[in-house]
């Protein structure tokens, strides 16, 4: 349940952030090359993003890890949760400002991305993939905290993968068909960020409380033993 969150989050959030990684990628050299490499070029740059996320995923699954074999899974994913809640609820208004890239950022990226831009070379796509994955994103914020209150190096990668995958439909289809949404169908759809992040709220509070149900809320305690237990 909690991976499909993280796909969901992904596809929802990929339309919103069309307006800021849309111009990026169609700027993606593609030159004199064949459609194929044309191709090969966009997914090396989705791909450098997605692995940046896996990166992230290690560096905070990691950290969740760490929290959990302290004992307090239960407690993190519960205050994540609430966290996300509170974000999604009483700042609906202004989480826009969180999804957006601020200007002395943007002009630095600007230089950065275009010095491989000029490259044209697929090594440079996949470079330029990888760095846009670290750019200031509240939808990553989101991501993260859900991938942390999983509480394992492994899921963790995995949520993060999964929300990454979720983000490329969109922006292949700026690559390959040249065209942005309209700012009005961008506004319109990323009020549905709020909502999805309110759905990975309530999923990790219930995560949080181990109820016992199958995907939604499953016996994190019975887990981490059977966990244990296969390890020695």
């Amino acid at each position: 349940m909690i991976f499909l969150t993280a796909l969901t989050l992904g596809a929802v959030g990929s339309l919103h952030c069309i307006g800021m990684c849309g111009p990026i990628a169609l700027a993606l050299p593609h030159g004199q090359a064949s459609r194929w490499q044309q191709l090969l070029g966009t997914l090396l740059y989705n791909l450098g993003r997605v692995l940046t996320y896996a990166l992230l995923g290690f560096i905070f699954g990691l950290l969740g890890q760490t929290i959990s074999l302290a004992g307090f899974q239960q407690g993190l994913s519960i205050v994540l949760g609430i966290g996300l809640l509170f974000v999604s609820i009483f700042s609906s208004k202004k989480i826009s400002s969180l999804f957006t890239m601020p200007d002395r950022f943007a002009k630095t990226w600007r230089k950065v991305s275009g010095a491989f831009l000029r490259k044209r070379s697929l090594p440079g796509l996949a470079i330029i993939g990888l760095l846009n994955g670290l750019l200031p994103c509240g939808l990553v914020y989101v991501a993260l905290a859900g991938a942390t209150a999983t509480g394992h190096v492994e899921q963790a990668v995995l949520f993060m993968v999964v929300f990454g995958v979720g983000t490329i439909p969109a922006l292949f289809a700026v690559t390959t068909f040249g065209k942005l949404l309209t700012v009005k169908w961008r506004q319109s759809l990323s009020r549905l960020i709020p909502v999805v992040t309110a759905v990975l709220a309530v999923i990790l509070v219930l995560r949080g409380l181990s109820l016992g149900i199958p995907y939604i809320s499953p016996n994190l305690e019975k887990m981490q033993k059977n966990g244990s237990m296969h390890q020695h």
